[in-house]
């Protein structure tokens, strides 16, 4: 199957020039076909990639410019823009800005790629039109490359493969009888059905301190000027740490889970809509905007989507079924009665059930992952587990005492 190994390059400053210059062409490739695509939907043509690869090298006879990039690496970038536009809509994929956009660009011939090891800990690969780079060789590339994409982070050029490690996903998993219900919070990034928790700190004091200095100083600088590149330059190296450890906690914690259980239950969270601004407009502001602003960069920093993406990818390995429920009122439901109402969850940590002749207690986290957990072994309905013909607006009626919670 795929996988990605990513290394650290050591460019000369030639090279480095060389692969700016790269990423900018691409960006500008990348504009001028997301421009075209639009002026062609205004007035109701599609514009596709074949057309536009044609028309990219007719252009490349005009402007010599865009001669500096290989062909290949333009055509992937024409292909990215196209697969796109397809999957999220002409008018909603983003252009790329040349202060917001990490520089990248993409060599999809794995066969063009040749890569040599140094010594223990480097190597070198040749790539068109680059030639040899040298690279830290951190790990070992682990099978046959695909693809490689060089990008730039916090100041730091990266190159990526896109390996065929020749593994193959397990027809069953190794206990094929285990399950577990993950609920993902903010006080801990995620809790299982087990009573486990996943959690750790992934900015340091001294990194927070020094960020908001920075950013101070970034709000007092000139556009374009060479101190504010200096600034941007020095937080994305604090960010990239920062977002390094969370790669690096959401991966180990997500093959842990994997290799414990055959069956990962996740609530189906829509992660980009929960963490929208509440400012609203000028003639309609929105409501608690502070707060709505503090718990946006609180789930954001836990990394909740990124964890749902290393759980997907390392089930390949492990044979583990990946499933995503309906996250209503599993916070509310008591896991050994059923009883539902709001009152159940006193506080962040609490949960006691307020049915009559039950009263069971425990931590708010576990007793939500229990229930994601059970979920997951049948259909779930807009409300819950209550079947398909109820109304989706309707609260659920409590197996304990038969009636709707109040």
């Amino acid at each position: 199957m795929l996988s990605g190994r990513r290394y650290r390059l050591e460019l000369t400053g030639e090279q480095a020039a060389q692969c700016e210059e790269f990423a900018n062409v691409c960006r500008a490739v990348w504009n001028t076909g997301l421009d075209q695509r639009r002026q062609y939907r205004r007035r109701g043509v599609w514009m596709d990639y074949a057309p536009q690869c044609k028309e990219l090298a007719e252009a490349k006879g005009e402007h010599e410019w865009l001669k500096a990039a290989p062909s290949h690496v333009l055509q992937q970038t024409l292909k990215d823009l196209d697969r796109a536009c397809r999957q999220h809509g002409t008018f909603k994929v983003r252009w790329r800005s040349k202060a917001r956009w990490s520089p990248s660009f993409r060599f999809p011939a794995g066969n063009l790629i040749t890569v040599e090891r140094l010594g223990r800990k480097w190597g070198r690969a040749k790539l068109p039109k680059l030639g040899w780079v040298r690279f830290r060789w951190s790990r070992p590339i682990g099978g046959e490359i695909r693809a490689a994409t060089v990008s730039r982070r916090g100041g730091l050029w990266f190159m990526s493969f896109l390996v065929d490690d020749h593994a193959v996903t397990p027809e069953q998993h190794a206990m094929p009888s285990t399950a577990v219900g993950i609920d993902r919070g903010v006080a801990a990034a995620a809790v299982t059905s087990d009573g486990e928790f996943f959690d750790r700190s992934f900015i340091t004091p001294g990194e927070a301190i020094r960020y908001r200095r920075l950013q101070q100083c970034l709000a007092r600088q000139k556009r374009g000027s060479g101190n504010r590149h200096k600034t941007i330059t020095a937080m994305g190296q604090i960010m990239s740490r920062v977002s390094d450890r969370r790669g690096d906690f959401c991966a180990r914690t997500a093959a842990h889970l994997a290799q414990k259980n055959a069956l990962v239950a996740l609530e189906d969270l829509k992660t980009r809509n929960m963490t929208a601004s509440a400012s609203g407009t000028v003639n309609a502001p929105g409501v608690n905007v502070v707060q709505k602003r503090g718990l946006n960069r609180a789930i954001l920093d836990k990394g909740w989507h990124r964890l749902e993406l290393a759980l997907i990818s390392a089930a390949r390995y492990t044979g583990t079924t990946v499933v995503k429920v309906n996250p209503a009122y599993t916070s509310q439901r008591c896991s050994a009665c059923g009883f539902v109402t709001e009152g159940n969850r006193e506080n962040q940590a609490v949960f006691r059930c307020k049915a009559a002749g039950c009263g069971h207690t425990a931590h708010a986290d576990v007793n939500a992952a229990i229930n994601i957990r059970n979920a997951a072994g049948h259909a779930v309905s807009a409300c819950g587990d209550l079947g398909t013909s109820q109304s989706a607006k309707q609260e659920p009626v409590s197996r304990a005492t038969g009636r709707t919670p109040s």
